[in-house]
């Protein structure tokens, strides 16, 4: 019950968000809903061309699907909270909200690293068995596969919350940052977090590294394979690969910079928190266009299902 007591006495986080000045504060809130809005409107509309275009009925592309809803997802999390933030003059937020913002917010970040694994071996098979390709990437191993991604995304978030519970908070409240997660809310406790930090860095930093390594080797395979076989097909899954490859950078970059370093308060802290404001932020934002630039058949997909929006309203009126 004393430890229970010592846990709950911290109620609440106060959030300095990214700047104090309410000039810059009301430009960010501009930029940052504009952001969030064309993510939405980019996802959304992937979702909608995939399911509704029977050409795009297909693994990558039902695999494509589902990184777009997770971008939504991963947006959602952390961005309506920065821009109540950035309107009020005192950013807090609730011990237990704090708590379900960490466990959503790596849930999802650990579904799509797992995602980008399953798209990783998803063009692997294609371009390596394509004869086999669609008996092996069936619906079902599909589905199956993407359950797993949220399955892996859920046992990651429940470690890191659980090492949290674990912990004291009984004062200092101030988190440097616009959202909560664990290398902040760690440093927060009072009492020795050492071996939390060591098991933090381990589970996240170390785990995160190896698949980023992983991913990387898995496509330059892929890459030598197309270059000894070069073919239309094959500079479609080219395209398609470069395009990956740059959407795991994006994301797994600033990762890696922030979960696989010592927790200690640094000077460039400050500036790790802008930059990892890419990666939960801006990099959903950029996954539809980088996807849609360079891919034929999703921009013809998105622009029939754009047009039936009209014909759908006056069908309405």
């Amino acid at each position: 019950m004393e430890q229970e007591n010592r846990t709950t006495a911290v109620t609440e986080f106060v959030l300095l968000g990214l700047t104090q000045s309410p000039a810059l504060q009301g430009i960010l809130f501009v930029v940052f809903t504009v952001i969030y809005l064309t993510t939405w409107l980019g996802n959304v509309t992937i979702i909608t061309a995939v399911i509704s275009d029977p050409q795009l009925h297909t693994p990558m592309y039902f695999l494509l699907a589902n990184l777009a809803f997770i971008d939504v997802s991963d947006s959602t999390v952390s961005v309506p909270k920065l821009l109540s933030g950035l309107l009020s003059p005192r950013k807090t937020i609730s011990f237990h909200e704090c708590l379900l913002q960490m466990f959503f917010f790596h849930c999802i970040a650990g579904a799509m690293v797992f995602l980008l694994v399953v798209m990783a071996a998803d063009r692997y098979v294609a371009i390596h068995k394509p004869l086999q390709y669609l008996t092996i990437m069936n619906r079902g191993v599909c589905v199956g596969l993407v359950a797993g991604t949220w399955l892996g995304g859920v046992a990651h978030s429940i470690v890191q919350i659980g090492l949290v519970l674990q912990l004291p908070f009984c004062g200092p409240n101030v988190l440097d940052n616009f959202y909560c997660d664990v290398p902040q809310v760690i440093k927060l406790a009072c009492t020795d977090t050492y071996l939390f930090e060591l098991l933090t860095v381990s589970h996240n930093g170390v785990i995160v590294i190896l698949i980023f390594l992983l991913l990387l080797m898995s496509y330059t395979v892929i890459l030598l394979k197309i270059r000894m076989h070069l073919t239309e097909g094959k500079r479609k899954a080219l395209s398609t690969c470069g395009t990956q490859i740059t959407v795991v950078c994006l994301i797994f970059v600033p990762c890696i910079f922030v979960y696989a370093r010592p927790f200690r308060k640094f000077p460039v802290d400050k500036v790790v928190s802008v930059l990892y404001t890419t990666h939960s932020i801006v990099t959903p934002m950029l996954n539809p266009l980088i996807y849609t630039l360079r891919n034929k058949d999703v921009k013809r997909a998105m622009k029939k299902a754009l047009e039936h929006i009209p014909n759908f309203q006056r069908n309405e009126l």
